[in-house]
């Protein structure tokens, strides 16, 4: 169970599993249970669904390791009808399903996922690959063979984020028309006393608005900061060359001093994401 501070933080269970008479048993398992803050706005939500508490453990611990920057809030579950009845109540944006499962297998529950909601993405295990080409019915995202290794895993979360990123759009107005501007298409934003200049790839836009909120909603779509004033997509840069920003339509904008190191360590973190 969860326990949310106010808006933005939450305080969450994550579970180890070990011998603690002072807490309790679960399947013939005992667990302890940590809490970690995190980031709700921020945070990916994990479901891992496996019938052998040492293979959730395994694999909880090698996505913890892959992405330890990033707020992962996991769920566990050893029975898929857990699973599925969480579902009418909570949202996950990634399934990591055990096939190979005692009564309900994990192909039967993603089947039951796919009712409830079709845009959870959903990764099968299995230590059999015969296995994987059934995966497609369910519009599976990855399947990965056990013992699941730490890039794998590492691969699936980059895809997630990707695909995530896609589709999100910032409202503008124009003299006649409310329009819907595509993130992807957005090369950067500048602050310009009270407004916002948006500049995509066909026009630009003025908005009244700050550029340090903008920061935060933009930064799962790969925006990053690199000047007070300058809010870039980083998908759209060609190259930074001393104070400047060389962006792939050929215009140019600053980049500080203060913001180069944050801004191409972020931009390599994209680069090695959009690789996958």
């Amino acid at each position: 169970m969860a326990v949310y501070l106010g808006k933005y933080r939450a305080i969450v269970p994550i579970v180890s599993y070990k011998w603690d008479e002072s807490i309790g048993r679960q399947k013939n398992s005992y667990f302890s249970v940590r809490l970690k803050v995190i980031n709700k706005e921020k945070s990916v939500k994990v479901a891992i669904c496996d019938d052998s508490l040492t293979e959730i453990q395994y694999t909880k611990e090698q996505l913890e390791n892959a992405y330890k920057s990033l707020d992962l809030l996991v769920t566990s579950f050893q029975d898929g009808r857990e699973l599925i009845n969480s579902m009418n109540q909570t949202s996950y944006d990634l399934i990591i399903l055990d096939i190979e499962m005692p009564g309900l297998d994990g192909l039967a529950v993603a089947r039951e996922i796919r009712k409830i909601c079709d845009k959870t993405a959903i990764c099968f295990l299995t230590s059999h690959v015969e296995y994987s080409l059934k995966g497609y019915e369910v519009n599976a995202i990855r399947y990965l063979m056990k013992p699941v290794k730490q890039e794998q895993l590492s691969e699936v979360v980059n895809y997630l984020l990707q695909n995530n990123a896609k589709g999100k759009k910032i409202m503008v107005k124009n003299e006649e028309d409310t329009l819907l501007l595509e993130t992807e298409t957005i090369l950067y934003l500048e602050a310009q006393n009270q407004d916002i200049r948006i500049v995509t790839s066909t026009g630009e836009y003025l908005k009244r608005y700050n550029i340090k909120d903008y920061e935060k909603e933009l930064q799962e779509c790969f925006f990053e900061r690199c000047h007070r004033s300058y809010l870039v997509n980083l998908a759209h840069i060609r190259a930074i060359t001393g104070k400047d920003i060389l962006l792939d339509n050929g215009e140019r904008i600053p980049c500080s001093r203060t913001k180069e190191k944050a801004l191409k360590d972020a931009l390599m973190t994209y680069v090695k994401r959009s690789a996958v």
